[in-house]
């Protein structure tokens, strides 16, 4: 092999390993660079770090949480969400998901275990939809990113969610439809399933020694993981107060437009990047003029939607089921949305 080769070969091997989240802040600190005039550049950073001294409590206190949670196995008890009336399983899975520490990626062996061991779908959707809009760490950032009301109401807004998905997944199985939810390669895999465990869930985690470190390695992991996705919007947000006028947005997503709401749920199922891109980008909206309604209703619609949930949806199940799946999320967000800007404006 060639010296040009080598160095050939190992860049690309670099660059494979190199963060994606990571080569975009770099990329737009470069385009800044070279777009920017320096003072506005300096205003940017400016921002993005006041911003990020700003969140970082809530930003600890959410890396100790999901740590916390992690260490103590509290993934454990799932397994006895799904039991009992059905009704009873649609409310407590929905309930569980807006509480559970499970990420989009993280919520796909589990879903599909549950599915292939028999869970009711309407349970299972229920946890679904509810699971990527919130959790404790989101819930943290929101609350120091946008106000605790906001968390709080988004928090209702995911258990609202899974419960109509639930029930009207219920209804919809009840007529003869999505009798195998399953992808057929999925429901025969017994390799690639993991077990459902009801094992005690161990609090005081810092007994056992590997417990302890795995909650020191999630405090890590989470912080650098979140650190950089915050920086990331953060960033982008600095260029959002630059360059998108506040009237141009009080005018399409105020509360006084009819299309406020239908829009930002549009806007969310297909552009949303992810439940911590989207805090410091929504705070920054609101400040410009959008109505809370449609902020609430284009987080839930995206954090659902997201491609994380959305390729863990449509890599489990068949197509219907899917397609099921993402309306639900928009009806519910619709809703949910609705209802949030009724009780904050009485619009």
């Amino acid at each position: 092999m060639t010296a040009l080769a080598l160095y050939a070969s190992t860049l690309n091997h670099a660059v494979r390993r190199l963060d994606r989240a990571v080569l975009v802040i770099t990329g737009l600190f470069l385009a800044m660079l070279i777009a920017m005039p320096l003072p506005a550049v300096r205003e940017s950073l400016e921002f993005t770090l006041s911003s990020m001294t700003g969140i970082a409590p809530f930003l600890l206190a959410s890396a100790i949480a999901a740590a916390w949670l992690t260490a103590a196995g509290a993934d454990k008890v799932i397994g006895r969400v799904f039991q009992g009336h059905w009704l009873v399983m649609i409310g407590m899975a929905a309930l569980f998901g807006s509480l559970s520490p499970f990420c989009s990626c993280g919520v796909i062996p589990i879903i599909a275990a549950l599915l292939a061991a028999g869970a009711p779908l309407p349970a299972v959707m229920a946890f679904w939809l509810s699971s990527p809009i919130m959790d404790p760490e989101i819930f943290m950032l929101t609350a120091g990113g946008i106000g605790l009301e906001f968390a709080i109401a988004k928090t209702i807004a995911a258990f609202v969610i899974g419960i109509l998905g639930g029930l009207g997944t219920h209804v919809v199985q009840f007529s003869g439809w999505f009798s195998a939810p399953l992808r057929e390669q999925v429901s025969s895999c017994g390799t690639c399933q993991p077990r459902i465990s009801s094992d005690k869930v161990h609090w005081a985690f810092w007994k056992n020694s590997d417990r302890l470190e795995s909650f020191r390695t999630t405090v890590t992991w989470t912080l650098l993981f979140l650190g950089k996705w915050l920086l990331l919007a953060f960033l982008l947000e600095s260029l959002m107060v630059r360059y998108v006028p506040p009237e141009l947005i009080g005018q399409w997503l105020g509360g006084d437009s009819a299309w406020a709401l239908p829009l930002a749920v549009a806007a969310g199922v297909p552009a949303y990047l992810n439940s911590y891109v989207a805090i410091p980008l929504i705070a920054g909206l609101l400040d410009s003029g959008m109505a809370p309604g449609p902020a609430l209703g284009f987080m839930t619609a995206g954090a659902i939607t997201s491609i994380p949930a959305a390729v863990a949806v449509f890599a489990l199940v068949r197509k219907p089921v899917f397609l099921w799946y993402v309306g639900l999320a928009v009806v519910g967000s619709l809703l949910t949305g609705q209802a949030y800007q009724i009780y904050t404006t009485g619009l």
